[in-house]
């Protein structure tokens, strides 16, 4: 089962589950991907990156207490919060991701949190691969403050 994180025009976030990036494109193909927000049928996948499990801790679960979950100030907080430590805890692999993702997968060197940057098809090969990678809202270096 791959998770792809879904966008449609109107910038609505969630996520897919699929059998694989084939299932995927044939649903999308066949319009029977819609937007759970608005109804929209132009779905895309977003781009993603590879984190560890230290920063997949830091996310909120799914189950999680609507009451509990914070509004958009606390929300925005929590959300540079989270860049912050993902850009402190991981190494910045740049375009060499699916690469270096790949090899620490096959084990071929040591595991360590990663982020960088990776094509969409690199990005779906990845995932039929069954390398976990997730997308995340890291702006470029030069907008880090």
């Amino acid at each position: 089962m791959i998770v792809f994180e879904l966008i449609c025009p109107r910038h609505h976030r969630f996520e897919g589950w699929f059998a694989s990036t084939g299932d995927f494109e044939g649903q999308k193909d066949r319009g029977l991907l819609l937007c759970p927000v608005c109804g929209h049928s132009h779905i895309e996948k977003l781009p993603t990156a590879k984190i560890g499990k230290h920063e997949a801790e830091l996310l909120p679960a799914a189950h999680e207490d609507p009451a509990t979950v914070p509004g958009p100030a606390q929300g925005a907080t929590r959300l540079h919060e989270i860049i912050n430590y993902v850009l402190m805890n991981t190494e910045n692999v740049g375009k060499d991701f699916a690469a270096e993702a790949r090899r620490i997968h096959q084990e071929n060197i040591p595991g360590r949190s990663i982020r960088g940057t990776a094509t969409r098809k690199e990005t779906e090969e990845l995932l039929e691969e069954g390398i976990p990678v997730m997308s995340l809202p890291i702006p470029p270096q030069g907008d880090w403050h």
